[in-house]
This record gives C-alpha cells, sequence and structure tokens, in this order.
C-alpha cells in the first residue's frame, strides 16, 4: 500500500499547479486525506483536509489560493495552487489513515513531490 504525490514543479510566482495524492493497494478504507508541506528549515505544516464526506479544511497561510478535492472514497484526491508565491516553495505530501476491517489503522505519508516558485 503507497500514497503517492506527484505534479510537483518549478513555476513562476503568480502561476498554478495542480498536486495529485493517490492510494494503491486495496482492502481498505480512508476517511480523510490531509495534504502537508515542508520546507526547508521549517516544520512541516498541515496546509488542506478532505474528508470523505466532502468537508474541507485549510491553514489560514493557504486560504484562498489552494483548493482540495477528489474523491476520498476512490483513493486519489487533488490539490490545487493558484497564485503561487516564492513562500510556498517546499515538498508537499499527503497522509491518510487507511482503516481496514479487522480494525487495524494504518498511518501513511507519501512520498512528496517538490514545488519550487520562482520569484
Amino acid at each position: 500500500v503507497q500514497l503517492q504525490a506527484s505534479g510537483g514543479g518549478l513555476v513562476q510566482a503568480g502561476g498554478s499547479l495542480r498536486l495529485s495524492c493517490a492510494a494503491s493497494g486495496s482492502g481498505f478504507r480512508i476517511s480523510a486525506v490531509d495534504w502537508y508541506r515542508q520546507a526547508p528549515g521549517k516544520e512541516r505544516e498541515l496546509v488542506a483536509t478532505v474528508t470523505s464526506g466532502g468537508r474541507t479544511n485549510y491553514a489560514d497561510s493557504v486560504k484562498g489560493r489552494f483548493t482540495i478535492s477528489g474523491e476520498v472514497a476512490k483513493n486519489t484526491v487533488y490539490l490545487h495552487i493558484n497564485s503561487l508565491k516564492p513562500d510556498d516553495t517546499a515538498s508537499y505530501y499527503c497522509g491518510a489513515n487507511l482503516f481496514y476491517d479487522d480494525g487495524t489503522v494504518v498511518a501513511l505519508m507519501g512520498q512528496g513531490t517538490q514545488v519550487t516558485v520562482s520569484s
């Protein structure tokens, strides 16, 4: 079972990106997917969450510019980033708790995708 983030790249300030998070494997369900980011020398920051019911939540630092979407039940979630700023430069990760029928819960964090914003 893996969570894989993709879609990062080098963009100019003011540009946009769409990051993808896909979970591979089967036999589990996910109740929510989180997007995090971590810049060099800084702590990891939770930037957005979407639940299986479609509820979303955003860090104050990204409200109005980041949109999380997708279908948690289908294990595919996106993070749309608009009006990119140099401060958005970071590795972006997606994370989720996987719930199995036997009661096992696995906390999973995927490999990150790098977003670099040039001024």
